[in-house]
């Protein structure tokens, strides 16, 4: 993007000499708070599916895509975001992430769902990838000393963005109604809304003068901790080691399991307990929604902070391991117990939230600092697939299961033992990753400038 006043480069960015860091996770977050909305898609699915006749697997499609386009955009746009810095990729998130939902709004008015879908999907979806990436390497530069709390405290904001926009769509949808103009309307208020509180991000976000260390912090220390290098890879590289492979599939397995949930939150809970005493009501769904936030969000800060404790390998552990017993424990209970089920799913999306904010610092501990947006950007290529895995496996059996006769808990037990399997595969990749042997590492004398290039050559 060609930014003539030079307002949104990096050089304009640098931070004056009293700028306190503690003003950047609030940057972080009003960008994050906002694109988290994606996970409170649920709440539209059952009013597109009645307005515009669509399927459960057709409805989720604009959500699936915008998983897609988070990770290929993340991916293809890492490299961007850390030679023209933060407010550069704020930017252009809130420009696509608006802009999704105002095309959004006129696919719905205008009953084109392909347009819904290339909206909030394709469009949208940049908007996610890009505003998702953009604070990382930013934060991590800022709090070296604990970059899983400082990283959690950001991406915290996409795991609540939907504790937000969650009730206040539904509000939205109940006054404007939920026919085509009023879900185009609900779109239209979003594209606005969200428009202007990511701004507050692009204005406020700075980035570390050249040789920044925060006061008494010790880089010789820290890396004693096994898994932890002083050590720098380029994004070129880490995609050459076998670290980076073991730790997607970890990426990926984790968000499986989590997103194929998250995405139909509000019609499984009512699926689930449908024809008991304990049947949920449409507004108790979407508050069930909130809660999964709530609970996804506080993962995102909790867990990553412990992380800085004990470890990232260990975190995982936790989140595979138990995650998988969570699982399990829900699939032979059924609809036994609301209390329970209710417990455990919020159980396993605080590890689905906390797997995310984790991850930049475990990166930043395998492969150093110098390109791990970039090296984030490209793992989060594991989301997009998830993106895609989660919501088909979950929905597809489901309407299968529907279209069979069967109904409550049995439409659902076959996904909830595949979720399981593929914590299982998470944990066993997880055991496999090793520090990064020394030739992957840059040499000293080259730059290690953000605004290098992967080739090394001076932008």
């Amino acid at each position: 993007m060609v930014d003539p006043a030079g307002f949104l480069s990096r050089s304009r960015t640098v931070a004056a000499p009293t700028w306190s860091r503690w003003l950047v996770p609030p940057a972080a977050l009003s960008v994050h708070l906002a694109i988290g909305q994606a996970y409170a898609w649920s709440v539209f699915k059952p009013p597109l599916e009645s307005a515009l006749g669509l399927s459960g697997t057709q409805s989720a499609l604009p959500f699936q895509l915008g998983i897609v386009m988070l990770g290929l955009s993340a991916a293809f746009g890492g490299t961007l975001v850390e030679r023209n810095g933060p407010r550069w990729a704020m930017f252009v998130s809130m420009a696509c992430f608006s802009s999704g939902f105002l095309l959004s709004a006129l696919g719905v008015a205008t009953r084109q769902y392909w347009l819904v879908v290339l909206g909030y999907g394709f469009v949208g979806g940049i908007g996610l990838g890009i505003g998702y990436i953009s604070p990382v390497s930013t934060l991590i530069k800022w709090f070296p000393d604990r970059p899983g709390m400082a990283t959690g405290i950001a991406i915290m904001g996409f795991g609540g963005g939907a504790l937000i926009a969650s009730p206040w769509s539904a509000q939205m949808l109940d006054s404007f109604g939920a026919s085509t103009g009023g879900i185009a309307t609900t779109f239209l208020v979003h594209g606005v809304v969200y428009a202007v509180f990511m701004s507050m991000g692009v204005l406020l976000v700075r980035v570390p003068p050249e040789g920044w260390a925060p006061k008494g912090w010790k880089p010789a220390a820290a890396s004693l901790r096994p898994l932890i290098t002083t050590a720098d890879v380029s994004a070129r590289n880490a995609i050459r080691t076998p670290q980076f492979y073991f730790l997607w599939i970890v990426l990926c397995c984790n968000v499986t399991a989590g997103i194929g949930i998250l995405e139909k939150a509000a019609p499984m809970i009512r699926d689930f307990f449908a024809g008991t005493p304990a049947a949920v009501a449409v507004g108790a769904a979407a508050g069930f929604v909130a809660l999964l936030s709530l609970a996804n969000m506080a993962g995102r800060f909790v867990w990553s902070s412990t992380s800085d404790l004990i470890g990232r390998k260990n975190m995982y552990r936790v989140y595979l391991g138990v995650g998988a017993l969570l699982y399990l424990v829900i699939s032979l209970s059924g609809n036994a117990s609301k209390p329970l089920f209710i417990v455990c799913a919020l159980g396993i999306l605080s590890f689905y939230g906390g797997g995310f904010a984790t991850v930049p610092a475990y990166l930043k501990d395998l492969f150093g600092t110098y390109q791990v947006g970039a090296i984030h950007g490209r793992l989060l290529t594991a989301w997009s697939l998830a993106g895609v895995l989660g919501p088909l496996i979950v929905n597809a059996i489901a309407d299968a299961q529907k279209a069979a006769g069967r109904s409550g808990p049995d439409l659902y037990t076959t996904s909830l033992f595949i979720m399981i399997g593929l914590l299982a595969v998470g944990f066993i990749a997880n055991e496999l990753i090793r520090p990064v042997h020394e030739r992957y590492h840059e040499k000293p004398a080259q730059g290690r400038d953000p605004q290098v290039t992967e080739k090394g050559q001076t932008v």
